[in-house]
């Protein structure tokens, strides 16, 4: 049995601990699974019927990811992921007595509780017959931060989808593929919504509004859903291609468009796919802080359309995210998804396919691992297989499924080891439950058959919605990260509470620069009016110099601050942050708008050279750039890069230099181990033809020298396997039978050599121990630099009255019009 310190040396090599290998007599043996992260980047699938252990398989990859720090998107369709959130370091039955099925305990003849505390024994036995202290379940939660999210619904965590369609970074528009390719894939997510299967090069409803968001994105402007019913009715285009806009699509018809759109936003339960947190993938990944998330999203309660929408836009979204990250060989996070059956079939062309195709194909640049779990492999179109470098294989329901797996495998193996077609449909048709056979590209095409680890989350079955309300109530409130929807109540201003409401526009000093924002928002109500009201406006454009810090950047603010009847000081760190270009900035508003009065002090031309000189000294003492340098690594953040996104980028590094290391030890370790093998391979067919008449389990225990240190560094891609190559030997030994010749000394021989292994192992775990815990950026102290930007460096281009628009509706409130 391992010990837990081997448990800790191979998660410091960012191993994942999936099980234990079965011997050629079928029986499990004490040798783990170690599985290598990096491997990851080539994806891998899981395939599997229904009662074949795949969904345990698949919790405990992600249990083993969220401990190596590894963030994970699981997309859920069945509601069984959630169970991730039920990790309990203490394992006690009150613990499990709120997730246990009330029927099955009844049918046990046990309370409630009796039954938890019987689970909740077995749990904790079952962890340690897997050699899982329950302090590994503690660093579990400690690792990551575990969510479930339910988009269309506020059982979990809800998500807003549909609030805005935030224009793409500019790293993706100015690449002419992924930039067609997020247009389609949100024009094509919108029109499912709607039940319109619209094709992309013939459909007109999705060249329009293909054609708006490329308008907009284009702009670097994102587009609310009610701004793109807006602009489906009135384009911003003229043309489409070279035909006028009305004969491509004429008023009429897009009106209705507009309505059919309309409609949906009106239904009462539209509502909830605007709230909620938003579809940021950063956010999903990760927190503020940076620490690594595993955000299960929880569909199984909407209808089909809605699930294929809702993929389609997280996956697009994934994909943006992933193009604005740089390039790394290890792996720095997972898309897993669970019952992959509809979204990537091999002749229909769903939505998500191309995504899912795109991402195969393009992820493993960006060390983005996708793991995708099915019941079937014909559900999988065949680029997507020939993509992934891993398959995990268990049981299969029919004969045509384990033919398409043949196949693959057959195919997969050529060139590689000889593999016979016959040995491997015995191997499939004689796999148990929780039972799979491996194949690893970077193993050689090394076949191995184990068994899956014990899991270290309770497995409830699928949670129903007010499991996962009582499970994320708290998160629910305030999650970490969220940006609450902003309701009426928060955007309407009584008029009581702001100037008086004039008709004419108040008369100011010559030399008082004026502006005007223009109004982007259309009126809330049709007799709402346009009013103005006044606030201080200025822009700063700051040099940040340091040559010790090897740093040169310009950073320009734009702040707007609403100033008091008669005050003369501002307080510029109160001030709000504008995400306006004030080369946009107007310098004549509405027509037929009113205006507020502004205060006494703005008014006064003096008042405006005094708070230029008071932003200067904000800017000079309190507006410095700020940098944090991680001491270990010898790298500072980016201008503009938050700690926690530093964080981030350190542990992607950290990750790079651990698989390093792995890897030099690899080089260091290899030579020793394989010749150490060959010799106890050898030592132990002496014994296995001494002993013919011995039980195959004695020979087994005797075969079984896996090393849980040893295996972490050379079991995902080692070229040979003592277990296998001496389970061969004992197959053999079966047929021979002689009678007599010196066991004892052979035996003597073969202990010896294990010795020697275990020396290597002990060697192994001091250099580990000298690592500590380098790989975990979270736990590093970062150093914070603070940059200060010389008076001469700081320019006020812009410094005077901004009239902002709102829309004044007859109940006396206003809203923002921009």
């Amino acid at each position: 049995m391992a010990a837990v310190d081997d448990v800790k040396a191979y998660e410091k090599l960012g191993a994942f601990y999936l099980g234990r290998r079965i011997l050629a007599s079928g029986e499990a043996s004490r040798e783990s699974i170690l599985y290598h992260s990096k491997d990851l980047t080539t994806h891998a699938v899981i395939i599997g019927m229904t009662g074949s252990g795949k969904t345990g398989l698949g919790l405990g990859l992600i249990e083993e990811a969220a401990i190596d720090k590894i963030p994970v998107i699981a997309i859920d369709p069945k509601g069984d992921l959630g169970n991730l959130m039920l990790n309990f370091p203490a394992m006690q039955g009150r613990d499990l007595a709120p997730w246990v099925d009330p029927q099955s305990a009844t049918s046990k003849g046990l309370s409630q509780q009796q039954y938890a505390e019987a689970q909740a024994k077995m749990w904790r036995e079952g962890l340690a017959d897997w050699d899982q202290p329950l302090a590994r379940i503690q660093a579990l939660r400690d690792a990551a931060d575990i969510n479930i999210y339910t988009p269309g619904s506020s059982a979990g965590i809800p998500v807003s989808v549909l609030q805005s369609f935030t224009a793409p970074s500019l790293a993706i528009r100015e690449d002419y593929d992924a930039y067609a390719q997020r247009i389609q894939a949100t024009t094509t997510g919108i029109l499912t919504l709607l039940s319109l299967d619209a094709d992309p090069l013939t459909s007109r409803e999705h060249i329009l509004i293909a054609n708006i968001l490329q308008y907009y994105w284009d702009k670097g402007e994102g587009l609310e859903i009610a701004g793109l019913i807006g602009a489906v009715q009135n384009p911003p285009i003229a043309r489409i291609g070279v035909m006028s806009l009305d004969s491509v699509y004429p008023a009429k018809d897009r009106f209705a468009l507009a309505m059919r759109m309309n409609g949906l936003l009106a239904s009462p339960g539209f509502a909830a796919w605007m709230q909620g947190v938003p579809l940021d993938a950063r956010r999903l990944f990760y927190t503020e802080a940076g620490k690594p998330r595993v955000s299960v999203m929880s569909i199984a309660h909407l209808s089909d359309t809605e699930r294929m929408f809702f993929v389609t836009m997280l996956l697009s979204e994934i994909i943006n995210w992933m193009r604005a990250q740089p390039g790394t060989g290890s792996l720095r996070a997972i898309l897993y998804m669970d019952e992959i059956f509809g979204y990537m079939p091999p002749t229909a062309n769903p939505p998500s396919k191309i995504l899912l195709l795109l991402l195969l194909k393009q992820a493993r640049a960006f060390g983005l691992g996708v793991v995708l779990s099915t019941q079937n492999p014909v559900d999988l179109d065949y680029k997507g297989l020939s993509n992934t470098g891993t398959w995990f294989i268990g049981r299969l329901q029919t004969d045509r499924d384990k033919q398409r797996v043949l196949d693959g495998l057959l195919g997969a193996a050529a060139g590689t080891e000889v593999v016979e077609k016959s040995e491997l449909e015995r191997t499939l048709s004689g796999l148990g439950q929780r039972q799979f056979l491996l194949h690893n590209v970077h193993a050689n095409g090394y076949l191995e058959v184990f068994t899956t680890r014990w899991v270290m989350s309770y497995l409830a079955g699928p949670l129903t919605r007010e499991q996962i309300k009582r499970l994320t109530e708290e998160k629910a409130n305030t999650p970490a990260g969220q940006s609450k929807p902003l309701v009426a109540a928060q955007l309407r201003v009584p008029t009581s509470t702001v100037s008086p409401l004039s008709m004419a526009k108040p008369s100011l000093a010559p030399d008082i620069p004026q502006y005007y924002l223009a109004a982007s928002i259309a009126a809330p109500e049709t007799d709402s009016t346009l009013c103005y009201q006044a606030c201080l406006v200025a822009a700063a454009e700051v040099l940040f110099s340091s040559k010790k810090h090897n740093i040169e950047r310009s950073e320009t603010y734009v702040l707007g601050v609403n100033v008091d009847d008669r005050q003369l000081s501002v307080e510029w760190h109160d001030a709000e942050t504008l995400k306006i270009d004030i080369n946009e900035l107007s310098k004549r508003g509405e027509k037929a708008a009113s205006f507020r009065v502004p205060a006494p002090s703005l008014e006064q031309a003096k008042n405006y050279g005094q708070w230029g000189k008071q932003l200067k000294r904000y800017i000079r003492t309190e507006r410095g750039l700020i940098l944090y340098r991680s001491a270990r690594l010898k790298l500072s953040s980016e201008p503009g890069e938050t700690e926690g996104d530093f964080r981030i980028r350190l542990q992607t590094l950290a990750n790079e230099q651990r698989d390093l290391a792995a890897g030099k030890l690899r080089n260091k370790y290899g030579v020793k181990v394989q010749r150490l093998e060959e010799r106890l391979r050898k030592a132990e067919q002496a014994i296995a033809r001494e002993e013919s008449q011995a039980s195959q389990q004695k020979l087994d225990t005797m075969v079984s020298i896996g090393s849980t240190i040893l295996g972490a560094l050379f079991g995902g891609g080692r070229k040979s396997s003592t277990a296998r190559r001496a389970g061969s030997a004992v197959s053999k030994a079966n047929r021979i039978r002689k009678e007599s010749q010196d066991v004892e000394d052979a035996q003597e021989n073969a202990e010896a050599l294990r010795s020697q292994l275990t020396e290597l192992e002990r060697a192994l775990q001091q250099e580990l121990a000298t690592m500590g815990e380098q790989w975990d950026s979270q736990l590093e102290q970062l150093e914070e630099v603070v940059i200060r930007a010389m008076a001469s460096n700081i320019h006020i281009p812009l410094l005077g009255l901004l009239w902002r628009p709102y829309w004044q509706a007859p109940d006396g409130f206003t809203e923002p019009a921009f």
